[in-house]
């Protein structure tokens, strides 16, 4: 049935990483070219989308109790719309829609062009289901739906072709495939011209972005050239895919950021093996190791999860010994939790929530005492940040970052969000920069060398 397509008023909430957050945008750009209206508040909405990630257990705990919150505001209004999003739409969609009456759209990552339609037929009062997995939808085409800003995410691809066998994204996003580089030239050329001093290419393997003969770095270096004034990120990195010619281009191309999420996520080699991760710890290290040889200033992150099955107290040693030779700059910790349809799933999950606790807590610690002992090389030091607004705890403070990513904080003068500025560090945590902004006339991004 065709229904006509009449002005809603959405509002969307965005659970997960930052390629959730760049589908909500996307997502956005969808809703608004169909003439609905996004909004920020939930008691207004004639629409409500959650947008959802299923990459681990606890992710998906938060959607099931912000829907158990939601359910008052149904009750008080009959006509409302509640629709589950991304992930955990593909992966749940029997559940949602006949365990959980609550929900009336249950919409997979590459069925969003669906969404104007589905919408008007659960307004009618269908329930909508659209979570088939595509080879081809890149929404290349589609503007995302932005407000001004300083930095933007922009994805360049979607979906996995890796299998680690802990990861659902393969089941979830489908297979690698990836945009244009023309494409997403011209959308940076938009961000641009609309004033943001920042971008952030993603993709759940983003090294693997090939369009023809163009490869990352082919598409990072053009990116790069389109403003100079322009900061460039990108995540995330699997480390099998990072050639020389990624490293050179990052470290000849002053606007190419300094920092680099390289996910280790065990230093044991048994435990790589069973998470079919393609490296040892050993060829992990050589290539921190080479990176820091080509680019000196570089910070890494990075990603470790405890407790995968059959992990023993000698591996969760390994991973300590790992973060205390690669020396990351931050690390994200995660207990492992089980994911349907992939294959540790059928591994027996036979570590303790307690032991995977411990363990984490452990990483955390001595992640912490080597993140403060990098940090303190940094006093005295200015440090070159793009300034992205107020400090979350001081209207008198402003907050920005360097290009290895570091928080910086500052007592604001005539700065404003978009400019660079130059700042003492006079003070450090484990996580920020405290310091002063000091006089500096040169505003473009930071060298590449020490």
């Amino acid at each position: 049935m065709i229904y006509a397509t009449l002005p809603r008023r959405v509002y969307i909430e965005t659970y997960g990483c930052q390629m959730n957050l760049a589908d909500s945008e996307l997502i956005g750009g969808i809703l608004d070219r169909s003439g609905h209206l996004l909004i920020d508040d939930l008691s207004s909405a004639d629409v409500v989308l959650l947008n959802t990630c299923s990459i681990r257990d606890n992710a998906e705990q938060r959607i099931h109790r912000r829907l158990s919150q939601i359910r008052e505001t149904k009750q008080a209004n009959p006509g409302l719309v509640i629709g589950i999003l991304g992930c955990m739409a593909e992966r749940l969609r029997s559940r949602f829609l006949e365990e959980e009456q609550l929900v009336d759209l249950v919409v997979g990552p590459d069925e969003y062009r669906k969404l104007p339609a589905l919408v008007e037929g659960a307004v009618a009062g269908e329930k909508g289901i659209a979570v088939k997995l595509s080879r081809v939808e890149s929404y290349d085409e589609i503007i995302p739906l932005r407000t001004d800003g300083v930095g933007a995410w922009l994805s360049v691809m979607r979906g996995c072709d890796k299998f680690c066998t802990f990861c659902v994204v393969p089941f979830t996003r489908g297979r690698e495939r990836s945009r244009p580089l023309a494409s997403v030239v011209r959308e940076v050329e938009g961000l641009s011209a609309r004033g943001f001093k920042e971008v952030t290419l993603l993709g759940q393997n983003v090294n693997s972005y090939r369009d023809g003969a163009s490869d990352f770095a082919d598409l990072i270096q053009s990116v790069a050239a389109v403003d100079r004034s322009m900061r460039v990120r990108f995540t995330t990195s699997h480390p099998q895919d990072f050639p020389d010619r990624l490293v050179s281009t990052i470290a000849t191309t002053p606007n190419i950021c300094n920092h680099i999420h390289l996910p280790a996520q065990s230093g044991s080699d048994r435990i790589l093996s069973l998470m079919n991760r393609s490296y040892t710890s050993d060829q992990f290290l050589r290539l921190v190791g080479s990176i820091r040889r080509e680019i000196p200033l570089v910070s890494f992150s990075t990603d470790i999860i405890s407790g995968f099955p059959s992990e023993k107290e000698e591996d969760h040693q390994m991973t300590l010994d790992l973060l205390r030779e690669a020396r990351f700059d931050g690390a994200y910790t995660f207990k492992y939790s089980p994911r349907e349809h992939t294959k540790a799933w059928q591994m027996q999950d036979d570590v303790s929530e307690e032991v995977k606790g411990a363990r984490v807590s452990e990483i955390a610690k001595l992640q912490h005492e080597i993140s403060l002992a990098l940090n303190r090389r940094l006093i005295g030091k200015a440090e070159r940040i793009l300034v992205e607004g107020p400090s979350r705890k001081s209207d008198t403070q402003y907050a920005g970052r360097t290009d290895t990513n570091k928080v910086v904080v500052f007592t604001r003068s005539s700065e404003s969000p978009g400019e660079y500025c130059s700042v003492r560090i006079r003070e450090v945590t484990s996580a920020t920069l405290l310091g002063d902004v000091v006089a500096d006339s040169d505003s473009q991004p930071e060298r590449k060398s020490a």
